[in-house]
């Protein structure tokens, strides 16, 4: 889970979406790596693209805002 994303490739739209998603629902290989169940939190491009994907909400928030990126939530 350590793969670095270049953000600036994604600075024709600055929006982007923070979306919930259960750990049974990922690849066993991300699973293995996460190392137990619960909900993570998926950032995504505006073309549905995944950029990240981090243990909790805020940090989600957090890295797009780090990124000059606007955050939006999707349930």
């Amino acid at each position: 889970m350590d793969a670095k994303v270049n953000f600036a490739m994604h600075a024709d739209n600055r929006i982007v979406y923070v979306r919930p998603i259960k750990a049974d629902e990922l690849p066993t290989e991300i699973r293995a790596k996460i190392g137990g169940d619960g909900t993570l939190y998926a950032v995504h491009d505006g073309e549905g693209q995944q950029l990240a994907l981090v243990r909790n909400r805020s940090l989600a928030f957090m890295l797009a805002r780090q990124n000059d990126l606007s955050p939006v939530p999707v349930h």
